[in-house]
């Protein structure tokens, strides 16, 4: 399915759980290389992701000179925002309809996540729907220029107060874009114990006309964060993807490869197997059971030709073949038609 018929398709109002829409974020883990960009869209695709994205940025216009570092420092050294981003911004309008026709080519979705006006603009052609990164979520004068291509949004809500967020899906409202909000912690890594997940469900509470995902930043580890943010109701799952966790840099070590997405595709597999219908029925494999492990009910002690059945006349016994213990009110009073031995199931056709 694309990204743009999910926002279609999904009722958020329904009381169940959909196999995720998996994002592999490459943001800027292709080091500038475009070999290794399509390589790393070929293991996405391997790895099952239904769309890869990248980052859509210059240095110059994302951040000051001064701008101070926010990761940790032991795995990306750089303490100057404006020089790590300066180191990743080469791919540019040229580079993403490249990789967006690689993309077509083997049938997985491309994305890129644009940081200022000029590269929103340039991706419009090329996307179906926008993300906009938590960092943007109170940059206002911005979001209102990519409401104004009327596609769908994608929000992250990382480092965000409710208020916060209800201000940003106001001004996104007004244009009526369609809008899903991604669950997320702007710390890398994020330590599992605030993955804080909890939050997907306030986030249905409070948007429940939106369809809420996840942005994900915790170690792959077994990826079961990813898989526990499903289970609460995460229709996306955004993470960002490598070739190789242990490269140094920004977005390699928190990152997932493809042997990760591959284990989150075959738990959730799994599990999904085990969630099953998410309406109540019985199922075929339980007809036994209703048969023989169901009630009938059952002649307590021996009974006359012609007498009026008392209600201790009778009893409940298995196996399912006869009149349900349901119907007792309307088998007391009648009559039976012939002799009735003690512990004989009770079926329609002996009494009158």
């Amino acid at each position: 399915m694309k990204l743009k018929e999910l926002f279609k398709t999904i009722n958020p109002y329904e009381t169940k759980l959909y196999m995720p829409y998996i994002i592999a974020e490459v943001g800027v883990n292709h080091e500038g290389s475009m070999e290794l960009a399509k390589r790393l869209v070929d293991e996405a695709k391997e790895g099952g992701a239904d769309a890869v994205k990248f980052q859509s940025y210059k240095a110059k216009t994302l951040a000051s000179k001064d701008s101070p570092s926010y990761w940790d420092t032991t795995k990306e050294p750089t303490t100057s925002q404006y020089e790590l981003f300066k180191k990743h911004d080469s791919f540019w309008v040229d580079e993403m309809r490249e990789l967006k026709e690689y993309c077509d080519s083997i049938g997985i979705e491309f994305m890129s996540t644009p940081f200022d006006i000029e590269s929103a603009s340039f991706l419009d052609e090329m996307m179906d729907v926008y993300k906009i990164s938590s960092s943007d979520l109170t940059n206002k004068p911005f979001i209102e220029y990519i409401c104004k291509f009327n596609k769908p949004i994608i929000l992250s809500t990382g480092a965000s107060s409710l208020h916060e967020i209800q201000e940003a899906v106001s001004w996104i409202k007004k244009f009526g874009n369609p809008l899903s909000l991604l669950h997320c912690v702007l710390n890398y890594p994020t330590a599992e114990i605030n993955a804080n997940l909890g939050m997907i469900l306030d986030l249905k509470v409070k948007f429940p006309d939106k369809i809420i995902g996840y942005s994900d930043h915790t170690l792959p580890n077994d990826m079961k964060v990813c898989e526990m943010a499903t289970m609460l109701g995460a229709v996306i799952v955004e993470k960002h993807f490598t070739h190789d966790k242990t490269l140094p840099g920004n977005d390699h070590y928190h990152a997932m490869d493809k042997e990760d997405l591959k284990l989150y595709k075959e738990n959730l597999k799994r599990t999904f197997g085990i969630l099953g219908s998410f309406e109540v029925e019985a199922l075929e494999d339980e007809a036994p059971a209703r048969a023989n492990a169901r009630r009938s009910l059952v002649a307590s002690k021996n009974i006359p030709a012609g007498k009026s059945i008392t209600y201790e006349d009778l009893t409940f016994k298995r196996p399912a073949y006869g009149i349900s213990p349901k119907f007792i009110d309307e088998i007391v009073g009648k009559k039976v038609k012939e002799d009735i031995k003690e512990d004989s199931v009770f079926h329609w056709s002996m009494v009158i």
